[in-house]
């Protein structure tokens, strides 16, 4: 198995694992997937893509926008977030999505298929986000909209996590929030790929959060570093010595109200 077949099984079972996803403590999942459908503006009869669509939260309320006269499809690798939206849709009686199982970096639609391509919260996780931005362009009609979510390259502790990598490997690693993590590499992407009359709202947020421990999670550690073939040489040794100095800046964060996260997104659209 290669280190990019490791990394989106990684993706699989940490998604996968998180059947509470839509009620999280302190989740903003849902209320980002409201504010990136009323950022496009949907209207009766579209064709909609939802790219790595998890439970549903964007597919769901973009099907009943547009209406009887519209479809939605909606796509992702895990099955378990695909199930629990299954369930939602069923509930709602709704007619005009379908969902696929599929790697949406390998999966096509005839070009000009789609009004609008949202991706929310996972165009990060893409390995290479200029050929997935080229893939949503060809799927696009003509003046389609594709519409996504991301963070600022320092949130969500990015700069933690590169830190501690940096001591214990002797090398700083690119993080999974770099590509995309300030407006201007958003616009740059997004112009690369061929788009115009590129948007970007920047949404403040923050959070404090109780860790429950003060161990890093290997998973965690390797989907934000995008599984870098440096992280599948780790010796158990660098592997404590990874939870050593983790364990020591979050003692330093730490406050009585918690770890602060800042939880910040840019809501991005953009024309064909």
């Amino acid at each position: 198995m290669t280190d990019l077949d490791n990394y989106k099984q990684q993706l699989r079972e940490f998604y996968g694992s998180r059947t509470t996803y839509d009620h999280e403590k302190d989740t903003r999942h849902p209320l980002e997937a409201k504010l990136l459908i009323e950022f496009v503006g949907l209207h009766s009869g579209q064709k909609v893509l939802d790219v790595a669509t998890g439970t549903g939260l964007v597919a769901i309320p973009a099907a009943e926008k547009v209406g009887s006269d519209g479809s939605v499809i909606g796509i992702d690798m895990t099955p378990g977030m695909l199930h629990q939206a299954r369930q939602k849709i069923a509930a709602a009686n709704l007619q005009n999505i379908e969902l696929i199982e599929v790697d949406a970096e390998y999966f096509n639609f005839s070009d000009s298929s789609f009004d609008v391509v949202f991706c929310c919260e996972a165009i990060v996780l893409f390995p290479d986000i200029i050929a997935i931005l080229k893939k949503w362009y060809r799927f696009l009609k003509p003046g389609g909209f594709v519409a996504f979510t991301c963070p600022p390259e320092n949130a969500i502790m990015a700069s933690l996590h590169q830190r501690i990598c940096a001591r214990v490997l002797g090398v700083s690693l690119p993080h999974i929030l770099e590509p995309l993590g300030t407006p201007e590499k958003c616009r740059n992407l997004l112009e690369r790929a061929g788009f115009r009359d590129i948007e970007i709202k920047i949404e403040p947020s923050g959070r404090y959060r109780q860790l429950r421990d003060s161990r890093l999670s290997e998973t965690v550690i390797k989907i934000n570093l995008k599984g870098n073939p440096l992280l599948s040489t780790l010796s158990p040794e660098q592997l404590n010595q990874l939870q050593v100095e983790y364990k020591a800046e979050i003692e330093k964060l730490a406050t009585d109200r918690g770890i602060w996260e800042d939880t910040t997104k840019f809501f991005v659209r953009a024309r064909k």
